[in-house]
């Protein structure tokens, strides 16, 4: 079995997620990317995880060399424009995918609409392309 992703859902409220906005704002991430973040520490830490003021946070692990022999925190990890632009690229490119599967699921819709309301007829699909100009074979 491969290991698949899952999808988490919950609400929060208004200011805990603009709070999380400003999170992700300031380590220059998705908000996706604060949760996975989150979760994977957590995991990582069987659920050991405590929240502690940075002042009192002792950096004994992770981070980059600040040139003083400490480390900073949290860990940072330099990613490639190159990287980010093709997930850019890949997330509008889903979203137009989203968008053409939306049209199709309205036009098989309308279809089954048309056919149960028809049932004894006979549709071709050169006529329903003529009778509506919304939906189009391509």
């Amino acid at each position: 079995m491969g290991n698949k992703n899952k999808t988490i859902s919950f609400r929060v409220n208004e200011d805990a997620f603009e709070a999380l906005q400003d999170i992700a704002a300031e380590r220059d991430i998705s908000l996706s990317a604060v949760f996975r973040d989150y979760v994977d520490l957590l995991v990582d830490h069987d659920g050991q995880v405590a929240v502690v003021p940075e002042d009192d946070l002792e950096t004994k692990t992770g981070g980059r060399d600040d040139g003083d022999g400490e480390k900073s925190f949290p860990p940072t990890v330099e990613v490639p424009k190159r990287f980010i632009r093709e997930h850019e690229r890949l997330e509008l490119e889903a979203d137009h995918l989203r968008e053409q599967l939306d049209e199709y699921k309205a036009y098989v819709n309308d279809l089954q609409d048309r056919l149960e309301e028809e049932e004894d007829e006979v549709l071709l699909l050169d006529e329903l392309d003529d009778d509506d100009d919304r939906y189009q074979l391509r």
